[in-house]
C-alpha cells in the first residue's frame, strides 16, 4: 500500500486527555516518525507535533482519533 508522510498538529487543553492521546498514539506507532512536545505553561496547554508515514486512511484515522478526544484539537498536513 502506498503511503504519504504527513505532520498531526495538536493542542491539548485539557491535561486528563494526555494519558489517552498517548495509548491512540501508541497504537500508530509503527508509522510514527518523531514526535515533539512542547508544555506552553504561560497558557497552560500542550502543542504537539506528529511526523508520520502511512497510508492515506491511518493518518485521517489518527488525526480524527485524536481531535475526538475533549479538550484536543488536531489537523494533518500532507506532503504531495
Amino acid at each position: 500500500m502506498e503511503t504519504r508522510v504527513a505532520v498531526i498538529s495538536i493542542i491539548i487543553e485539557n491535561p486528563e486527555a494526555v494519558q489517552e492521546m498517548n495509548d491512540i498514539l501508541h497504537q500508530y506507532s509503527e508509522y510514527i516518525i518523531g514526535r515533539m512536545g512542547i508544555p506552553y505553561r504561560k497558557k497552560g496547554i500542550n502543542i504537539i507535533s506528529i511526523a508520520i508515514d502511512a497510508p492515506q486512511d491511518k493518518i485521517s484515522a489518527l488525526s480524527g482519533k485524536i481531535g475526538r478526544l475533549e479538550g484536543v484539537s488536531s489537523k494533518a498536513a500532507y506532503s504531495k
